[in-house]
């Protein structure tokens, strides 16, 4: 279970990177990955677009028009389509190929917390989901084929009216490139770009999330809503008699401006907040206990003699010494929080690692829940 190398920043060191580039300007990196071709076939993407768990999009530019399709497809869907300006996109490839884990594991420069997903996007000839822009920051690599790349730090965000996709409306290109297999374009938030296939291509998209102040603001309302309890209820024995019965008195507007200040938090709730939020699956994701699970026994001796590894659509996460697993926190000792801190870190723990109690039993029971395999 080793853990890969991180993906070449050409001549930059990942600390560079994150210095000079990361949320500032974009940057191409020849040859990122030497002899990459790709994770799946096109004929393998169509197959998992026609899974009913796969997050699946068609858009297609036919007579100056964008359509928009989401699956689950089917494949006579594909044959359908003309031999050019199409493209199909399947999001969450990490969470169906270990492959596709093992590629987003050579970002891990980038906190695990920012991580979003791996998309790819397969287009025969001409096609492309036109010039847009993103909210996060994206790493674009070439996987078959070849794509070309535009981009612009245009001020103009202005979109296409009536158009089903974010398509912008004007786009002045400012930098182009072609990209071939292996090939890798970083671009920062709010940075219009267009790719458009010169054959058959297929492009990797490792994407960040990025949350936007109004939704961290509304999750945590919903965090604090289902977290805290406040005694009391609203009295009034000293009520006076009003002359406008619809007013709303300043002795009720008091006292709710005092049970208001009820809602406290301190860093505390944050880091906890932060870690229920930012590790909590999507909404359509579900684990699935094993069929026929192991007994205690059998999972400690699987587990010196083969290791664990967490399973692809868990995502695991660490503040204080506190582990988050799919929306869960645990407490943990110190000894415990060491070594599930490298399971976070890499996804897997090694055979013969020696785990205490307290760890075996955890794990134990997150394997139950589905989230190790």
């Amino acid at each position: 279970m080793n853990v890969p190398p991180l993906i070449s920043l050409g001549n930059l060191t990942p600390e560079c990177f994150l210095r000079e580039y990361w949320q500032k300007k974009p940057l191409l990196v020849r040859n990122a990955m030497p002899d990459f071709n790709g994770l799946l076939s096109p004929a393998a993407l169509k197959k998992l677009a026609c899974h009913d768990e796969a997050q699946s999009r068609l858009v297609i530019h036919e007579n100056q028009q964008w359509q928009l399709r989401h699956g689950p497809f089917r494949s006579q869907d594909f044959r359908k389509l003309s031999g050019k300006q199409w493209t199909l996109l399947v999001q969450e490839i990490n969470h169906f190929l270990p492959t596709a884990r093992d590629l987003l594991t050579q970002f891990r420069f980038i906190p695990h917390a920012r991580l979003d997903d791996l998309m790819v996007s397969y287009a025969p000839e001409g096609g492309g989901v036109g010039p847009h822009f993103d909210s996060y920051d994206v790493f674009l690599l070439q996987g078959l084929g070849t794509r070309r790349w535009q981009i612009s730090a245009q001020p103009d965000q202005t979109l296409i009216a009536d158009a089903p996709l974010r398509i912008l409306e004007h786009f002045h290109v400012e930098q182009e490139w072609l990209l071939h297999a292996g090939d890798m374009l970083y671009l920062p938030p709010q940075y219009a770009h267009n790719g458009i296939a010169e054959d058959d291509c297929m492009t990797y998209s490792i994407g960040f999330r990025a949350p936007s102040h109004q939704e961290l603001i509304e999750q945590f309302l919903i965090y604090l809503q289902d977290s805290i309890q406040i005694e009391g209820w609203y009295s009034d024995p000293d009520l006076q008699l009003q002359q406008h019965p619809s007013r709303i008195g300043s002795g009720m507007q008091q006292q709710t401006r005092n049970i208001l200040k009820k809602i406290r938090w301190n860093e505390m709730t944050g880091e906890d907040f932060l870690g229920h939020y930012l590790s909590e699956p999507k909404s359509h994701v579900f684990f699935d206990p094993p069929e026929q699970p192991m007994t205690q026994r059998q999972f400690q001796k699987h587990l010196q003699e083969s290791g664990i590894k967490l399973n692809l659509k868990s995502r695991m996460l660490t503040a204080g010494n506190t582990l988050f697993i799919n929306g869960e926190a645990y407490p943990v000792n110190k000894h415990a929080f060491a070594t599930l801190t490298k399971l976070a870190d890499d996804y897997t723990l090694p055979a013969a690692m020696p785990v205490d109690k307290e760890t075996e039993a955890l794990l134990y029971q997150w394997y139950l829940n589905g989230y190790m395999d």
